[in-house]
């Protein structure tokens, strides 16, 4: 009897504030019997609800049930930046720039179908426009070699046949309230999410399409029954004919695609609500997304009523933690950067207090491949975001519904054509090497 035994499970560090800004919601139970049917889904978060949402489209009366080992948009879901950006977006060159002009295309028309299934999904179950809002976004720069980057970005843009237009420091000002931009590139295409709003929702109409969706049940076990698959959890069974493993870069927990994923942590603060003598000192819009001209710079987010309060939210540094564990330590040091970086933008607010600290945790492949495919007779995954958690988690949710309903596609034909993730170099060359690596593209980027 064939067995993949869980070696960890999910660990969180800090709260996830996008979802602690939000009204609580009603508790859920956790399985606690056994149960049977057709599809099983282990993730809750935007890979496992884009599965679901997709068989649903194209199976209506397929039984499913969705296992999610915390609450819903506690885990990575709630703990991103909100940002389902359609342009090219490779966190690992120097400007965005991907992999040429036909490839980028090619994932252009893909990131945008995503989007496109997110909005499907916001207009069908109702889901309150402010978590979904196709406001676009800014590459801020602080100097020259930011806006050198940007430069090189829109010229990637133009010959891409992409709008995009670039902002002076007033411009820029006027946005964000900040002196501390030059210059700035704007791109209209990008949707500003409230994830976690946007994460509870979706579940929300699912469930209301008769998905069932247990909280607070990690899978412990995946256990071969017959042509189909039991899951094991502390109290709990269920008995799948098919098995959709949307657990990101905890699939390798479970043994699959063992040392070849890059298991990496960023970190964000988000203010307290801002009063109204803040608000008039900060001036700008209340609502923008500003991500860094160099990918690992300082992205920074405001946010107003309708999506959790008027906040402002710092994500910058990155670790590298193949144990996939961030300790306490690491976010407080983060923290302690984030308040930095927040009063350097914001010099006349400068001691507006942090509410919430927190790290998300990324899945990257050296070669920036995804982990979509059947692994297993009956057995899929839809895996390895490369940091576009966003976008490339629907992606691979919807193409792994796909090939389980043997449905060909684009979106399946794509990831099913990408090569095996490149193996990583051992432990603890890799994890030394990629920290020290982080520490100097963080400096290097410290103005942006």
């Amino acid at each position: 009897m064939k067995t993949y035994q869980a070696e960890r499970l999910p660990v969180h560090r800090g709260p996830a504030a996008w979802n602690a800004i939000l009204p609580a919601q009603p508790a859920s139970s956790p399985l606690d019997s056994v149960i049977r049917v057709d599809v099983a889904i282990v993730g809750g978060g935007f890979a496992g609800l884009s599965a679901a949402r997709r068989l649903k489209q194209n199976a209506p009366d397929l039984r499913i049930a969705m296992l999610e080992a915390g609450a819903m948009a506690e885990g990575a879901s709630g703990r991103n930046s909100g940002f389902m950006i359609d342009l090219p977006h490779d966190l690992q060159s120097d400007d965005y720039a991907g992999k040429g002009v036909s490839a980028d295309r090619h994932m252009i028309g893909l990131n945008r179908a995503a989007i496109a299934f997110a909005r499907e999904a916001v207009e069908d179950y109702r889901i309150d426009p402010a978590f979904f809002d196709p406001a676009g976004k800014i590459n801020g720069a602080a100097g020259r070699s930011g806006h050198s980057l940007n430069v090189s970005y829109s010229d990637h843009l133009d010959r891409l046949g992409e709008a995009n237009e670039m902002l002076d420091a007033q411009a820029m000002h006027e946005v964000t309230g900040s002196r501390h931009y030059t210059s700035g590139l704007f791109t209209p295409g990008t949707v500003m999410l409230q994830p976690a709003g946007y994460v509870r929702s979706l579940a929300a109409g699912l469930r209301q399409d008769s998905v069932q969706i247990f909280e607070g049940t990690p899978v412990e076990k995946i256990v071969r029954a017959g042509a189909g698959w039991d899951l094991v959890s502390r109290k709990g069974r269920v008995s799948a004919g098919k098995v959709i493993l949307a657990n990101n870069g905890h699939l390798e927990s479970f043994g699959f695609a063992r040392k070849r994923l890059m298991h990496v942590f960023l970190y964000a603060s988000m203010t307290v609500e801002l009063d109204k003598d803040t608000l008039a000192k900060l001036g700008g819009q209340p609502r923008w997304g500003i991500t860094p001209s160099d990918p690992m710079g300082t992205t920074m987010r405001r946010i107003d009523t309708a999506q959790g309060g008027n906040r402002i939210i710092t994500r910058t540094c990155a670790s590298y933690l193949p144990e996939m564990v961030p300790s306490e330590a690491l976010v407080e040091r983060a923290a302690r950067v984030h308040r930095e970086k927040f009063a350097d933008r914001f010099p006349d607010i400068p001691d507006v207090p942090m509410q919430y600290s927190w790290a998300g945790h990324l899945c990257l492949s050296w070669n920036g491949v995804a982990v979509m495919r059947e692994l297993e007779p009956n057995l899929f995954s839809a895996c390895c975001d490369n940091g576009l958690g966003t976008v490339r988690s629907t992606l691979t949710g919807i193409g792994a519904a796909d090939l389980l309903l043997r449905k060909q596609t684009e979106i399946s034909a794509h990831f099913l054509a990408e090569e095996e993730p490149t193996k990583l170099m051992p432990s603890p060359f890799a994890e030394i090497g990629a920290n020290l690596y982080f520490r100097w593209k963080e400096w290097r980027a410290r103005a942006e």
